[in-house]
């Protein structure tokens, strides 16, 4: 499975910013997919998954912020992202588990968010 993520830039607080990740491979079942980040100097944290049957799980820190929703026909994901703080800031990774135990991991869209 390959991932291409796209949607990141700079967005001022309290604005907002969507992100979007793609997923190709035949043969290839996905089960969850999400999105993890990593700040300067940190390590990376969960941001938000989803399944494909529409269960979500999100970070306390994004609760109620964001959004994460699946394309199960087209095997893609968006993550909408309102009220963002500085504290978001960060580079976004796109993940997707498939074929029930393996995982992969996108290239990474970096996110700012000025004060």
């Amino acid at each position: 499975v390959q991932l291409q993520a796209s949607g990141g830039g700079l967005v001022q607080a309290g604005g907002s910013l969507r992100l979007s990740c793609g997923a190709s491979g035949r043969g290839r079942i996905i089960n969850t997919m999400g999105w993890y980040r990593q700040a300067p100097g940190k390590q990376r944290e969960l941001v938000t998954t989803i399944t494909k049957g529409g269960t979500t799980n999100y970070a306390d820190s994004v609760k109620g912020r964001f959004a994460i929703s699946m394309d199960n026909v087209q095997n893609t994901i968006s993550l909408q992202m309102d009220g963002v703080q500085p504290e978001d800031t960060g580079v976004y990774y796109c993940w997707a588990r498939f074929n029930g135990r393996s995982s992969t991991w996108g290239q990474g869209t970096q996110v700012t968010v000025s004060s």
